[in-house]
């Protein structure tokens, strides 16, 4: 048997990233915390933690890491179980005047990877009706919708924002609609640097934005107007900016164009401050929601929040 308190050091410290950050959080010595780490990894004859800066996990500390948080969602769903009839985790959130009187609130924190445009608009409307009815704490990590899937793969969380159609191994998948992204710039940008339209020669002249060295949303685009070969082979001299609201500021002030998500780029297009560069020629990115195949309720609460809100605000085939 595992002794959790052991398995709780190992997995703060994946967390947190680090040893000291751990002791913070477990309110234990950074010196207690290693000693926890170290005798759990003799108990089981292997490294969990590889120590660096940040501290990471070995595969194996990922599989506990994982372990580690379904067994601490199936000990919320069986607390739920034995308390006093009414007493369910759907009961008036903490601090609501109806919330009993507890010297300490019992918090489950769950683990989701998203994306940065979806963080940015859909997603915290998604789950605000779930944080205000349950006892949860979002962990939110943040990466490309074409990455996020590895973080859930890895064991790192325990659901997903992705574009990965297929269900990764143990998981379920459910589609979430689809998110349109255009190729927008100011109006006076457009006028300076494409003034005869998206010409090869004007892109090779062009400061396009993206997200990061992993977005490629604006390879897409390029290959769809211009064909792989020509698209591969262009040079696009290229600001990156990991910040989905920044990435707009810097189109709406002139400095860029980019592929812009439309629920971002609506209000834009409106007033003026925006145009489109290629009309009829968005790029289609469909969305799709992955967690654990293990049913709890927490887990299955937040999935539908997710799903229905999604299912709602974004395009549906």
């Amino acid at each position: 048997m595992l002794d959790y308190r052991l398995v709780e050091a190992v997995a703060a410290v994946i967390r947190e990233g680090g040893f000291e950050r751990a002791a913070r959080v477990l309110h234990l010595t950074q010196s207690a915390v290693s000693q926890r780490v170290k005798a759990l990894e003799d108990q089981l004859g292997t490294v969990l933690v590889v120590r660096a800066t940040p501290a990471r996990a070995t595969d194996e500390g990922r599989r506990l890491l994982a372990h580690c948080d379904k067994v601490g969602l199936l000990e919320t769903d069986l607390a739920a179980a034995l308390r006093p009839e009414g007493g369910t985790g759907g009961d008036a959130p903490p601090g609501s005047p109806d919330a009993p009187d507890t010297p300490e609130i019992q918090w489950t924190t769950l683990p989701v990877a998203v994306n940065a445009d979806s963080l940015a608009t859909w997603f915290p409307d998604a789950v605000a009706p779930f944080l205000r009815t349950e006892r949860a704490l979002l962990d939110l990590s943040v990466d490309d919708q074409e990455r996020t899937h590895l973080l859930l793969r890895d064991g790192h969380v325990t659901a997903a924002v992705s574009t990965r159609a297929a269900a990764v191994q143990g998981c379920r998948c459910l589609p979430l609609g689809r998110v349109d992204y255009l190729c927008l710039a100011a109006p006076e940008f457009a006028a300076r640097w494409f003034p005869a339209g998206l010409a090869e020669a004007a892109l090779c002249r062009a400061p396009a934005v993206i997200f990061n060295r992993a977005d490629e949303v604006h390879h897409q685009f390029l290959r769809g107007l211009l064909g792989r070969d020509a698209a591969d082979g262009l040079r696009l001299p290229l600001h990156y900016i990991p910040s989905s609201e920044r990435f707009v500021d810097v189109v709406a002030q002139g400095l860029a164009y980019g592929m812009i998500p439309l629920p971002q780029a609506r209000s834009h297009l409106a007033d003026g401050r925006l145009v489109d560069l290629a009309p009829g020629r968005a790029v289609p990115i469909r969305l799709f929601w992955h967690c654990w195949g293990l049913r709890t309720r927490l887990l299955d609460a937040l999935t539908h929040h997710v799903v229905a809100h999604a299912r709602q605000v974004l395009a549906q085939e």
